[in-house]
């Protein structure tokens, strides 16, 4: 029996208020889909050669999750066709896809709809009440910050592209990819050129950190930039957890790849200086790379294991556990070693419902990644190392790689889909659907302090 489009409309409206999470999860899932089938197209590659549809699959996935992790080389491999598909889902991925919805919504009744209120809240992680102004944020400082980098990166790709207009194109795309910490590079040559162009690199550093904040914090900032003090305790605690990594993070990498003949070795001081900076900014996101990770001390790996796993803040273009998560579980340490009754940060006191919150997050993301690894372990000859590298930088959504991903057999490259994906819509998205309803208890059971450590 075929259904009106009022019934399908009341059908969606009930399932988004029930589980919002569960729709997200599909109409992602849909959009992924969508963006393979236009890689499987002839156009999509030069002289119209066919696919694989795993390899289309695995760049769509990346693309739209805004990962950067490839099997093939970006540049020559997709047609100007394919560079267009790949952009435009790296930007619908980096929105939201129900941020999307909301946005098409506001355009076609000038009105944004309670359904699609409660999927972008959700996306977003905002209250209700802010979703207007968050969607006017969002492509407000996407349009300006991808035209202000793709006039930066304009004459570094004016140097090295074949025509103005390719050069033109590159930018924009390198800017998309930036922004929203896509991590896909059309250059040829990839960055490697570029390790010690100031020009180059700091806008790349200044546009990966500023995406990776999240739009709610952006929203906040934007509406008191003049008295920090009104900022919010979100805000706060992403902007001040970010450049401490930012800055122990370059210190990490500085120190541990100083002596490396292979990296560091070929550069100047301002140089090595530089490729510190740009690689401690980009592991918790956008995932570019000027030097070949390969080539890093496997110290160096775990740095960026850490920050990577970390990842962004939340409602932004970062992966990762989020830095809010990993600041609230810092802090719930230093308060039980300081022996304090509750979690303080800036003169406010965190609930314990967040606390829970963050273990489970974390919890839920290390629990993919062991999986992950020591299932691709079982099914590869690779050392822990690389491996462990690559399933962290794919649940968060990173794109850095030590040079495997080409090389492994289909189905490790499956489960690197799935922690791409899985990664992208958040681990308590995920664990949101798949439950079934809340558990609302009258009776609870008496407390008992069992022995911990």
């Amino acid at each position: 029996m075929l259904r009106t489009p009022t019934q399908v409309r009341d059908n969606i409206d009930a399932i988004a208020q029930r589980s919002p999470a569960r729709l997200t999860l599909g109409v992602f899932a849909l959009i992924i889909l969508g963006f393979t089938l236009l890689l499987l197209l002839p156009q999509a590659r030069p002289g119209n050669q066919s696919t694989p549809f795993l390899t289309a699959l695995f760049t769509a996935t990346s693309a739209t999750c805004v990962t950067g992790l490839t099997v093939v080389d970006t540049a020559t491999y997709w047609s100007g066709f394919g560079h267009v598909v790949i952009a435009f889902s790296m930007q619908i991925g980096a929105l939201g896809v129900m941020t999307l919805a909301s946005l098409l919504g506001l355009m076609v009744s000038r009105r944004i709809g309670l359904t699609q209120r409660i999927l972008t809240a959700n996306e977003t992680k905002s209250r209700l009440g802010e979703v207007g102004g968050l969607l006017r944020t969002v492509v407000v400082t996407s349009a300006i910050a991808e035209f202000i980098l793709a006039l930066a990166l304009l004459p570094s790709s004016l140097k090295i592209s074949p025509s103005p207009l390719s050069a033109v194109g590159n930018s924009v795309f390198m800017a998309i990819s930036i922004f929203n910490n896509g991590g896909f590079v059309i250059y040829d040559a990839g960055l490697t050129g570029f390790v010690g162009n100031w020009l180059f690199c700091v806008p790349v550093i200044l546009g990966t950190m500023i995406g990776s904040l999240g739009f709610p914090v952006i929203l906040n900032i934007s509406r008191t930039w003049r008295n920090p003090r009104r900022w919010s305790l979100t805000s706060k605690i992403t902007v001040t957890t970010s450049v401490t990594l930012f800055i122990i993070g370059a210190a990490g990498i500085f120190f541990l790849e100083f002596g490396n003949s292979s990296t560091f070795g070929k550069l100047a001081l301002d140089e090595q200086f530089l490729a510190s900076l740009f690689h401690s900014a980009t592991p918790r996101s956008s995932g570019l790379s000027t030097l070949n990770i390969g080539n890093m001390h496997e110290s160096t790996w775990f740095i960026m294991d850490i920050l990577m796993f970390i990842g962004g803040g939340s409602g932004g273009t970062g992966g990762g556990i989020k830095v809010t998560t990993f600041a609230i579980l810092f802090l719930a340490i230093l308060s039980e070693a300081r022996g304090d009754r509750d979690v303080e940060v800036f003169g406010k006191r965190v609930p314990v419902s967040i606390l829970r919150l963050a273990i489970s997050v974390t919890f839920v993301g290390a629990a993919l990644v062991g999986f992950s690894t020591l299932a691709i372990l079982q099914i590869t000859d690779l050392p822990l190392s690389e491996v462990l590298f690559e399933t962290i930088s794919a649940f968060a959504t990173t794109g850095l790689s030590t040079g495997i991903t080409s090389g492994l057999p289909p189905t490790a490259q499956c489960i690197l889909i799935a922690l791409m994906y899985f990664g992208r819509v958040g681990t308590m998205t995920t664990a949101a659907a798949l439950a079934l309803r809340d558990r609302q208890r009258v009776i609870r059971m008496p407390e008992e302090h069992p022995m911990v450590g």
